[in-house]
């Protein structure tokens, strides 16, 4: 399958067939999404945010393990640019982001990848970027990409 390489091919959408190809996604958006720029991950439990956050990573030259983080809700990777992963699934009100300081921790050039954003709307930051990632069986994945 032939992952889109520009941004107007991700608006429309398209399908991926496997968790190998929902990475490789996530690696070439990384190339495409301008730094200093956040992404907010849309999908129910299981739909592969985190399979497309470790490909993103990989395309920012991040190397090891990339996890969801569920726990600690936020984790920093340092790669070309620097990846902030939030999960707020766990947050009930949006102004629980403020406590979390992320305009404080991102260092230009830096991504910011939301999953669950529904639970701190109103609280991204300006210009972001939102990816919906939606099963349509058991391992394929609709993406589409729109700006917020």
């Amino acid at each position: 399958m032939d992952i889109p390489s520009d941004i107007a091919q991700w608006q429309k959408g398209f399908a991926t067939h496997s968790a190998s190809e929902t990475e490789r996604a996530g690696e070439i958006l990384a190339a495409l999404i301008p730094s200093d720029t956040a992404l907010l991950l849309e999908g129910k439990l299981g739909a592969g945010k985190t399979t497309f956050t470790r490909g993103f990573a990989r395309g920012l030259g991040i190397k090891g393990d990339v996890t969801s983080p569920s726990f600690s809700l936020l984790t920093i990777y340092e790669g070309q640019r620097q990846l902030l992963h939030v999960d707020a699934y766990r947050l009930t009100q949006p102004s629980q982001w403020d406590s979390l300081l992320i305009d404080e921790l991102c260092e230009s050039p830096w991504n910011l990848l939301i999953e669950w954003p529904e639970n701190v709307r109103g609280k991204e930051p300006e210009g972001a970027w939102t990816l919906t990632i939606e099963n349509t069986d058991t391992d394929a994945r609709q993406l589409t990409l729109k700006k917020t």
